[in-house]
Order: structure tokens, then sequence, then C-alpha cells
């Protein structure tokens, strides 16, 4: 199943890799033709490219698992069954950074069974690196130059913690979420916004973050990357399963020598509580 996830992500980010500079030219540059639309919120775009990314996924897909079911960012599924067996991609996590040519994007895909994600692959794009993860096997981050075998960071201080985070669309959430990262910023060395959940996560299993936090992620968000990041050796407590980001609830990832510390300051600025 990991190989196979590997397999799809990785061709799928060569079609996006392929068809940015074709539909949107350099960065700055205007779409060709109409190729953005919003989403939830004027300030949440979906491309023409995320489109076709899904629609490769189910094919190609469905040439080596045709009964297989397929949930995914782009309106593949439905995201409340979690029954059976069900592969869940977001074709591009981190949309605003491929519009704007900021090289943080990646194809995420994995696959769960009852819910729960039992192998999977996150493929930054720009960079050409493959994170992968099967549940009892250990994460690992392939390149050209090979592969190598993920270990989280030993840090055990979280005020010398570098941490992740991210935020929503909507004006109201996003209000509160800055209002949390005020309160954090003081206990923690630093805070970065990557712009894309699933590389946070990864990021955090190769040793680049000390942990990660994020209200109102979808399955698809993290179903891959927050396998890897476990098997890196990271504690990881997901959102509530169900729909689409789980109600403002939060997911929260950090490496154990700073996890309950993390947890501990987001539960004294009210942090844990869902953000709507």
């Amino acid at each position: 199943m990991r190989d196979l996830a590997v397999a799809v992500a990785e061709r799928v980010a060569d079609h996006v890799r392929t068809r940015r500079p074709e539909v949107f030219g350099p960065p700055g540059a205007a779409p060709v033709g109409d190729a953005v639309r919003a989403k939830s919120t004027p300030t949440d775009p979906v491309t023409v490219v995320d489109t076709e990314a899904e629609v490769l996924t189910r094919e190609l897909l469905a040439r080596h698992r045709p009964a297989d079911r397929l949930v995914g960012e782009e309106g593949s599924g439905d995201p409340a069954a979690v029954d059976g067996l069900r592969w869940v991609v977001d074709p591009i996590d981190g949309t605003v950074n491929f519009l704007y040519g900021i090289p943080a994007y990646a194809v995420s895909l994995a696959v769960q069974w009852q819910g729960v994600t039992v192998a999977g692959a996150v493929v930054d794009v720009p960079h050409a690196e493959t994170y992968s993860a099967a549940r009892g096997y250990g994460a690992e981050c392939s390149t050209a130059a090979g592969r190598v075998r993920l270990r989280c960071s030993a840090a055990d201080d979280l005020a010398l913690a570098l941490v992740g985070t991210g935020f929503g669309y909507s004006g109201t959430r996003r209000a509160a979420q800055a209002r949390l990262v005020g309160e954090l910023l003081p206990h923690v060395r630093d805070i970065r916004r990557i712009g894309s959940a699933a590389l946070d996560l990864c990021a955090l299993a190769a040793g680049r973050l000390d942990g990660f936090y994020e209200h109102g992620l979808s399955p698809w968000d993290w179903a891959a990357a927050a396998l890897v990041a476990t098997e890196a050796g990271c504690r990881v407590m997901l959102p509530s399963a169900g729909t689409p980001g789980s109600a403002g609830a939060i997911l929260v990832a950090a490496a154990p020598g700073v996890a309950g510390q993390l947890i501990q300051a987001l539960r004294a600025a009210d942090g844990l509580e869902p953000i709507r």
C-alpha cells in the first residue's frame, strides 16, 4: 500500500510540476484563462490544476484498486464515511503557495482502514522529496540522492522549540488563531507558518520543526503526513474523525520531549478548544 501511495503521489506531483508554469507562468504572473475560483471564502482558492490532479489520482488508483473508495478535497467521495478501506487525497496541499509560486506545496495521498491511516505518501512538489510511511514500519524521505530514515528532534524544552501552525480562511477563525499565536509566542523559540499542513508535519518528522498545531484541518490535510510524523517518533493528537474541518478541532503533534509542554501551553491559552 505504501509503494502504491508513493507511485501514484509521485506521478501526480509530476503533473502538478509540469502544469504550474503552463497555467500560471512565472511567480506573480496572471493565470491563463479562468484557472482559479474561490471555495469556502474568497481567500480560499482552488485551481484547475487541483481538479486535474484529483482526477488523475482517481484514474491511477482505479487501475490498481478499482474497488476502493476515494475521498478528496475537490469533491471525490464522502469524507464523513470512514467505514472500510478508502484513499484520502489532497491533490495540492498549499494551493495559495502554488498559486503565487512559493515553493511549499505538496501532493498528499493516504490509505485508511476504518478511518485509521495504514500507509501514505507526501510529495514536496518543488523540491522533489517524497515522505512516506506504513504503520509499524517507520517513515522515510526519498530524494534523487537516496532514502533517509526519519526521526523527530530530541527537543526537550518548549522555550527552545520551533513550532509550526496554520490559519483558516474565515475572518472569525483567523482572529481566534491570531490571539492564540500571541498567547503561545512568548513560550517558544519561534513560530512558523509555512502554508501546507502536510509539509509542516513532514518537517516535524524530519526534525526541522519541534512541534505543530492547527485548528480546523480536514482529513486530507493530515491523513498521510500525520502517519509520517507518528512513525518518525512524534506524539500526534488527531482531530475527531468525520466532517471536513472537524468542526474546528485541533491537531497537535510534537517531538515527545516537548509534546506535553506544548499541550499544557495550548490548554493554558484555551487553545485546545475548537475554533469555529
